[in-house]
């Protein structure tokens, strides 16, 4: 194993993350746990797009979408997906990659539930990333939907979570003279961690 010490000692990358998170939620303006996440349409042209992590797992990161949403459409497609985080105030950034499974039981039952009744109620309204005529017209749904669906609607069957099994997880601390610090940790399901150092 690499020497590794500072803010990058563990043997467990997903507690370096959530280390790294917590640290950046003390510092960070708002959402520290946005992350930039890729897809691949199937021409092979990428899309990236802010969405928010909800969920550090011992071997996964979540989030929750529109299953028909692009981005949903491109990850069902493909089985895999990548992010990065980066915290403007740390300096710090993890990217990931991997493949990519539904989550979509009583863990995206639960979240759901948490979220505000207005967020509940706009899952159940909007239909993601199809066109919109104006924003009457989602306002319109929206009332629809609540009118329809009352103070405690259930999950929508086209909304859930993704779980993110890394197969690579890069750590970047910003260094004098861009001499950064950068750990890529590999993982191939069956052995050990492999950690690396790389090159600024």
């Amino acid at each position: 194993m690499v020497k590794r010490n500072g803010i990058f000692a563990g043997d467990d990358p997903f507690q370096i993350v959530r280390d790294w998170l917590a640290e950046a939620e003390t510092s960070e303006p708002n959402d520290a746990n946005a992350i930039a996440l890729a897809t691949v349409d199937n021409a092979g042209l990428p899309n990236v797009r802010m969405v928010l992590l909800k969920d550090i797992e011992d071997d996964a990161f979540v989030f929750y979408t529109n299953y028909t949403s692009k981005k949903a459409e491109e990850i069902l497609a493909s089985g895999t997906a990548a992010f990065v985080m980066h915290w403007k105030s740390l300096r710090r950034q993890v990217r990931v990659r991997g493949h990519v499974s539904k989550e979509d039981g009583p863990k995206a039952d639960a979240y759901y539930q948490s979220r505000s009744l207005p967020s509940r109620l706009g899952a159940w309204a909007s239909q993601q990333s199809q066109p919109l005529g104006s924003r009457a017209e989602l306002m319109a749904k929206v009332a629809k939907v609540t009118a329809q669906k009352g103070i405690n609607p259930p999950r929508p069957p086209f909304w859930g979570g993704f779980r993110i099994a890394p197969v690579e997880i890069e750590f970047w601390a910003d260094g004098e003279h861009r001499l950064h610090d950068r750990f890529r940790w590999t993982h191939d399901g069956e052995n050990p961690w492999q950690v690396v150092r790389l090159n600024p």
